[in-house]
């Protein structure tokens, strides 16, 4: 407000360099701190100033104009298209191959910030021949510098399919799958998001980047002490395992169920969210591949996620896992059943339905996943307490499976009359001519007229 940002543009061509850096230093910590500032220090007239002396000054300065850089690119994409207007993407990617490794710690960071915003800023970061440069800086021995070079090759590679290529032509995945190991956690964090997202996008990437020997290595991880280490190794294995059966059988193979099962038994909250899909997806392949599932005892620790977790999408992600493991055949579906998990995801389903739209997801995904599991089980002492409580649109799944079993099964008919089952089939009120009147008619075709009066 009193004109600070003009006054400061002359002293960056000061012919004292410690004044130079200083007024740099002070407009990057100004830009830094909110957008209304960066959009002022642009409006000023500052970034061509800085790019066209970073070529001729010293370490100290480039690393200042490289900070003011960060600062005005980190906030919006409107933002970070103006310092690329101004050329200075060229300049970076020159003070990438400065001897001082914090000159180039700070253009790599700068880089990152442009980048993350979308992916034209990521292309224009990739045309500017950043990549094979970064590719190098995680190969130097100063671990800050590692960091920020993986953190950027991330912000590169998570927008498209194409980009995630360019990183991986450098080269830049048997480097980082080499230091999924170091025992640096906040260097593991940025090489595990990385891998992330160069495997996300395809098949193909994902098969590069399990190529690289990550397996059982990456399992390490799951165990970490540190919390963002774990959740970005869960999410590397939930990446690769989304992609196709045989990726899914690999991780199987490398004992990545159980130990990803053994994390989510480990933690709590968000950092549970990537195994619990990353179990889901394994599940929902196939059948041989859903029961590794049950095998490996991923049902219990999912079940624990439905009881102690607050937050509606960790909930309704556990929710959608069990319904993939349950919905192959009646022996997937008994093995969720007799885990208690049915009374668990009706109430809870139930619970989402009165509420705002912020659950609306939640409850598709709980609906569904009741559905999935209902339509394969067979394990009727697990359907019969649901009948007291479920929605019509549930009920007619509930009673339909009654309909499967009762005809064939002399012990289930006989118990289902001694526990008030079929009193209760009788008290619902179903539309003549309905799918739900349809399955009453056909249990109560099971049992002599005077039974059912």
């Amino acid at each position: 407000n009193s004109g600070v940002i003009s006054l400061l543009k002359p002293l960056l061509l000061d012919v004292v360099p410690t004044i130079q850096q200083t007024a740099a230093l002070a407009l990057g910590k100004l830009a830094n701190y909110n957008d209304d500032l960066a959009e002022a220090v642009v409006k000023g007239d500052i970034l061509p100033q800085l790019v066209c002396s970073l070529s001729e000054q010293n370490r100290f300065y480039k690393k200042a104009a490289a900070f003011v850089l960060r600062g005005v690119g980190k906030h919006s994409p409107q933002l970070a298209q103006a310092i690329v207007h101004c050329g200075a993407l060229e300049m970076l990617v020159i003070c990438l191959e400065d001897f001082d490794p914090g000159v180039k710690e700070a253009a790599s960071w700068a880089l990152g910030y442009i980048a993350r915003h979308n992916s034209e800023l990521s292309q224009a970061v990739v045309d500017a021949g950043a990549v094979p440069l970064l590719v190098l800086c995680i190969q130097e021995p100063e671990i800050a510098l590692k960091r920020i070079a993986a953190s950027t090759l991330s912000d590169i590679s998570k927008h498209s399919p194409e980009l995630a290529q360019t990183v991986v032509d450098a080269g830049a995945i048997a480097h980082l799958a080499q230091m999924i190991l170091n025992p640096d956690a906040k260097l593991k964090r940025q090489v595990l998001s990385a891998l992330s997202q160069i495997a996300k996008h395809s098949v193909d990437l994902a098969e590069l980047v399990v190529e690289a020997e990550i397996f059982p290595v990456v399992l390490t991880c799951l165990k970490d002490s540190d919390e963002y280490v774990k959740k970005n190794g869960a999410t590397l294995i939930r990446e690769i395992a989304k992609h196709t059966p045989e990726l899914s059988q690999l991780i199987v193979n490398a004992g990545g169920v159980a130990a990803v099962t053994d994390c989510i038994g480990s933690c709590r909250g968000t950092v549970r969210l990537p195994g619990i899909m990353t179990l889901g997806y394994v599940a929902a392949h196939s059948e041989n591949l859903s029961m590794a599932v049950i095998v490996s005892k991923g049902i219990p620790p999912l079940c624990a996620c439905l009881i102690e977790e607050h937050e509606d999408h960790i909930k309704a992600a556990a929710a959608w896992a069990l319904g993939q493991v349950g919905r192959h055949t009646p022996e997937h579906a008994h093995a969720v059943a007799v885990a208690n998990v049915l009374p668990t995801l009706l109430a809870m389903y139930m619970d989402t339905r009165s509420s705002e739209d912020l659950q609306m997801k939640a409850s598709i995904f709980t609906k569904k996943a009741l559905k999935n599991i209902l339509q394969k089980c067979t394990h009727l002492p697990a359907l019969e307490p649901l009948l007291h409580d479920a929605p019509p649109n549930i009920l007619k799944h509930i009673v339909g499976q009654f309909s499967k079993v009762l005809p064939h099964d002399s012990k289930a008919r006989r118990l289902f009359v001694t526990t008030g089952g079929l009193k209760k089939v009788q008290e619902i009120k179903a539309e003549p001519g309905s799918l739900l009147q349809e399955y009453i008619n056909t249990i109560n075709n099971c049992y002599p007229e005077e039974i059912v009066r």
